[in-house]
């Protein structure tokens, strides 16, 4: 059994100012516990911010469970910090915090909100980790990771839900290391350049998918130890596939282990209700003013950064941070002290937040999900904004599914819907998902939105990718919509996987597949993507057929995208040309492959001196149903 606990501090008188003003962002090499040596004995340091604990004592393994011997001392400084060194306690041991406070009858038993292992749940202890540095093998990727996540860069992601992806047979989910056997080889061959998982860090409740955290230093025990998560990211790496994160600063759970009520008093949570609790997750909302908060959030999304070479860090329901009246009814809620309903302290923080992370890796993204019209979200906060790389475009996944639910027949009524987009498409940098959300509880699949027979089903499943790619900005796509899976996504069993072999199912993929690689190797999709030139319409009022028409570009090179978006084929349908010349035909929705109709096409057109759509040059088209087609003009040899 150990001895009893010695006087030990990690922490500088540099560290402590900077935790207090909320800008130290790299607490984890401090607080949690550290595996060490001390005068000659081997044992853990520990330390845990509870600034209004009387007393707090480490339990675990060790020692029955009984702490009365293992007291930490309160540092003199009154920064709430407890610390020491416990000798013969070792790695791989479980641990918790006992914490008394005046008001509490019975002392709380809480994890370690910094642990970086926890056991699988429902158990809550926290694992003692060696904390040693991974041998990481994946620098060619980091050297020149700024070229794949830049906003010229063609970004196409796989959301990716870890536990229902792929299943055993016996049911239990894969772990990291079989992840990568798996899931990097399916995600390379589909040509997706970045993969984003669903939370990964330590959460207690199933059908929450990760996003009720209780461990934010923790990688989930479900799949593995932490090192086996770093190697699956190092398996993405190696195929010059980009990791995103999903984090979530934005709520916690009130487990009774968790952060909430952490030393009896609000430590991590805003002590008013109105603004510290989220009526429609039934849970906590950080209390964002607090410097020790701030620190402890900023510190958690660069550890990711550096201990697990992320690319990226999408950042959960921002808009819920954005505003005080979020989700509630008048008199729920108080304005700020300039009267209005903006969250003054957690925009605060998201500025932070993204400055912090974009100085030490200027070369990943930050990607709101924010689904209102705050203004530049996604612009540097020199520049009047919040600071994000990228922001959902919530309404293009909104305006489009409603659109493409649609039967053909009424949808020359609601051209505008599809078309609406372009309208605020260059006022922020945008990426375009067709997310988790939308595929489940009653929503249906993309394939089942779809309306009519199977044919037309996976036709208006392939028009919609194609649009997606076509339409500016950066592309999210759930896993389970690249093969068109009929079945709403089901968190607790993996995707139907006997689809995929089927023709039709692997004509989505094809066409996803073929989209892809269209996406990476046109610059007209890529380059310039979030500026006014890179996109114009040839005609989008055609309600009466409801086909759109446009061109992408990048300098020179020109794509010619048309969607016909009803079963009715058009043999000859005249469009504006960029300029007179020769247009091949690069990318079509109803080819055969894609099982689609294959409807005869002309392979290659060749441009009329007929002026049409204020143009002087034209096109004669041929366009099958429910399809997209783009044609690129021929460069002069």
């Amino acid at each position: 059994m150990p001895t009893k606990t010695q006087a030990h501090s990690l922490f500088s008188d540099q560290d402590i100012h900077l935790f207090r003003e909320g800008r130290h962002y790299r607490l984890y090499q401090h607080f949690g516990s550290h595996p060490l040596e001390l005068n000659g004995k081997a044992g853990v340091y520990f330390a845990v911010y509870a600034p209004a604990a009387e007393k707090v004592e480490v339990i675990g393994n060790f020692n029955h469970w009984q702490g009365e011997d293992y007291p930490l001392m309160v540092r003199w400084d009154s920064s709430g910090i407890w610390e020491g060194f416990i000798p013969g306690v070792k790695v791989g041991d479980l641990y918790k915090y006992k914490i008394s406070h005046a008001d509490l009858v019975d002392p709380l038993e809480k994890a370690d909100p910094y642990a970086r292992q926890a056991e699988h749940p429902p158990r809550t202890a926290s694992i003692i980790s060696d904390n040693k540095e991974y041998k990481w093998s994946d620098s060619k990727w980091m050297r020149a990771r700024y070229q794949h996540n830049n906003l010229e860069a063609p970004m196409s992601v796989y959301e990716v839900h870890l536990a229902s992806w792929k299943r055993k047979e016996n049911g239990d989910v894969l772990g990291y290391r079989e992840l990568a056997e798996d899931l990097v080889p399916y995600v390379k061959d589909a040509g997706f350049s970045h993969v984003e998982f669903m939370p990964i860090m330590e959460y207690p409740y199933e059908p929450s998918w990760g996003y009720q955290i209780t461990g934010y230093f923790a990688a989930s025990s479900r799949f593995g130890p932490a090192e086996d998560l770093k190697f699956l990211i190092e398996a993405f790496h190696k195929e010059g596939i980009g990791v995103i994160l999903d984090w979530v600063p934005s709520h916690f759970p009130d487990d009774l282990h968790g952060l909430g009520k952490f030393d009896g008093s609000c430590v991590y949570e805003h002590p008013d209700p109105r603004k510290g609790y989220h009526p429609d997750w039934k849970s906590l909302i950080f209390n964002y003013g607090r410097p020790e908060v701030r620190s402890f959030l900023i510190s958690n999304a660069l550890f990711w950064l550096d201990q697990y070479h992320a690319d990226g860090l999408r950042v959960d329901a921002v808009a819920s941070m954005l505003y005080l009246d979020y989700s509630r009814q008048d008199g729920q809620w108080e304005p700020n002290h300039l009267g209005g309903n903006e969250n003054l302290d957690a925009i605060a923080f998201i500025k932070d937040f993204n400055e912090a992370v974009y100085k030490n890796y200027p070369d990943v993204q930050t990607i709101a999900e924010e689904s209102t019209s705050f203004n530049r979200v996604s612009y540097p906060t020199y520049d009047g904004g919040l600071g994000f790389g990228l922001k959902w475009m919530m309404g293009w996944m909104n305006d489009n599914l409603e659109y493409f639910k649609k039967d053909p027949i009424y949808r020359r009524y609601h051209q505008n819907e599809i078309t609406f987009s372009l309208a605020y498409a260059f006022t922020e940098h945008f990426m375009l998902p067709l997310s988790h959300d939308e595929v489940v509880y009653g929503k249906k699949s993309l394939l089942s939105k779809m309306p009519g027979d199977a044919w037309k089903q996976f036709a208006n499943l392939r028009l919609l990718l194609s649009w997606m790619y076509l339409h500016p900005g950066a592309k999210l796509l759930f896993m389970g919509g690249e093969f068109g899976q009929r079945k709403e996504w089901q968190f607790e069993e993996g995707l139907q996987w006997q689809e995929f072999e089927m023709e039709s199912h692997q004509g989505v993929f094809q066409s996803l597949k073929a989209l892809n690689a269209l996406y990476r190797s046109e610059k007209p999709l890529h380059k310039n993507n979030y500026a006014h030139e890179s996109f114009e319409w040839l005609e989008h009022n055609d309600s009466n057929n409801s086909v759109l028409s446009f061109i992408r570009k990048s300098g020179k090179e020109e794509l010619v995208c048309v969607l016909n978006c009803t079963p009715q084929p058009h043999d000859e349908y005249r469009i504006g040309a960029p300029a007179l010349g020769q247009y091949e035909l690069v990318y079509n929705s109803d080819q055969q492959e894609f099982w689609g109709s294959n409807y005869p096409l002309k392979q290659s057109l060749k441009s009329d001196k007929i002026a049409w759509q204020g143009r002087e040059q034209s096109l004669d088209l041929i366009l099958p149903p429910l399809a997209a087609v783009v044609y690129k003009r021929k460069a002069k040899a």
